[in-house]
């Protein structure tokens, strides 16, 4: 079995980083220890995980990592918490299968908040997305 378990992020202010990603996406500390000299959080954001990383990034901005996707059913509240946060985050787009926004969160790391149309979404892409079909 190959599973992605984690992106791994550095944080120039972790406690920043943590509190965007958990009051922002309600994501949970799972994990927080030092390790190899530093600090290491392990965040749950649903069934994903983010690795964060007590250190500087770097260089900040899109790099080797251009965005981290987030996945939600509820996108007009995830966009106003995350705004009412202080986040720059675009309007809500709409694409033939899905709409999304695109979240500036600590370091200038680009997040996409997207929610899938399950009406929209091709029937083999419903399990990668966790959609079902609608009747």
């Amino acid at each position: 079995m190959i599973n992605m378990h984690h992106a791994h992020l550095m944080a120039s202010d972790i406690e920043t980083t943590i509190a965007f990603w958990r009051d922002g996406f309600d994501a949970e500390v799972a994990y927080d220890v030092t390790f190899a000299g530093a600090r290491n959080v392990f965040l749950r954001v649903g069934t994903g995980r983010i690795h964060l990383y007590d250190q500087a990034p770097k260089t900040v901005g899109q790099g080797t990592v251009h965005h981290v996707g987030i996945q939600t059913d509820e996108l007009e509240a995830v966009v106003e918490r995350v705004r009412a946060l202080g986040w720059s985050v675009t309007d809500i787009r709409t694409e033939p299968t899905a709409a999304y926004a695109m979240v500036k969160g600590p370091d200038n790391l680009l997040v996409e908040t997207f929610q899938p149309d399950p009406a929209q979404v091709p029937a083999h892409l419903h399990e990668f997305f966790g959609v079902s079909s609608v009747s």
